[in-house]
């Protein structure tokens, strides 16, 4: 049976969201879904949802992400934010999360964290309401043990590799109550703030990338607003497109 520590987390969080819950379920299609659902039906606490079980859970782009009880860590925080701009937030949540895990993680833009090429996490964020009433979720899933490579170019990293003591509740402790810092931190002052410690987990930066659109270029960076800036034989390229993914130029065949 799995331990979740859910009274640490709220006493760690209560300072910030008194309001606060935790809520952990045995199995569900999808933490955001779920949470999207309720904030639509007018529930609107703040709340961090743990699934054990994900059997419909969603990436970005419409990605699958499923995982079972034990090989992962997902779930989804939802609440009030109002930031003047949302660019480069899923940056700040994913620096975040490397930043309370391990030195060693980088962060493939816009929402992966990558250990040595390979992807560790992913980050989905979405938004609900309008005006002073918007809430956000931002979900997250958390390789743990090794998963299975099907369909993938490149077998998936785990956790686990590099901590191998930490389980599912000890990692979603780690990451919590620093999270909900960043979204403050976010709320207040935008991307410009964690730049600099994007900047030094760059995965792309200075290597060659391919564009969903079919770009070719090399990776420099990304600006303060958190848009990643690509040198390409037409000059430099700003992507901001949530509809555009980026993946490392693959070597030519020998």
């Amino acid at each position: 049976m799995m331990h979740w520590p859910a009274e640490a987390i709220w006493e760690a969080l209560y300072p910030q969201l008194p309001d606060f819950t935790v809520e952990v379920l045995p199995q569900l299609d999808s933490t955001n879904s779920e949470l999207m659902r309720r904030i639509r039906a007018g529930r609107l606490e703040p709340t961090l949802l743990v699934a054990e079980q994900q059997t419909a859970g969603r990436g970005r782009l419409g990605r699958g992400w499923q995982s079972q009880a034990g090989d992962s860590l997902t779930f989804s925080l939802t609440l009030p934010l109002a930031p003047r701009d949302w660019s480069g937030l899923s940056l700040a949540v994913g620096l975040s999360v490397a930043d309370s895990l391990h030195p060693a993680l980088q962060l493939k833009w816009p929402n992966d964290l990558w250990l040595q090429g390979r992807k560790l996490a992913g980050i989905l964020i979405e938004t609900a309401g309008m005006g002073e009433q918007r809430h956000v979720v931002v979900g997250i899933g958390i390789n743990l043990a090794a998963r299975p490579a099907d369909g993938l170019s490149t077998a998936p990293a785990w956790l686990q590799e590099l901590l191998p003591e930490v389980d599912a509740g000890q990692a979603l402790l780690r990451i919590a109550a620093p999270l909900v810092q960043t979204l403050r931190a976010f709320e207040r002052s935008g991307f410009a703030p964690f730049h600099a410690g994007f900047a030094q987990r760059d995965a792309l930066r200075d290597t060659a990338v391919t564009l969903s659109n079919g770009t070719v270029g090399m990776a420099r960076g990304v600006d303060v607003q958190g848009g990643l800036q690509v040198q390409t034989p037409a000059g430099l390229q700003l992507v901001t497109s949530a509809e555009v993914s980026v993946r490392p130029l693959a070597p030519p065949a020998e």
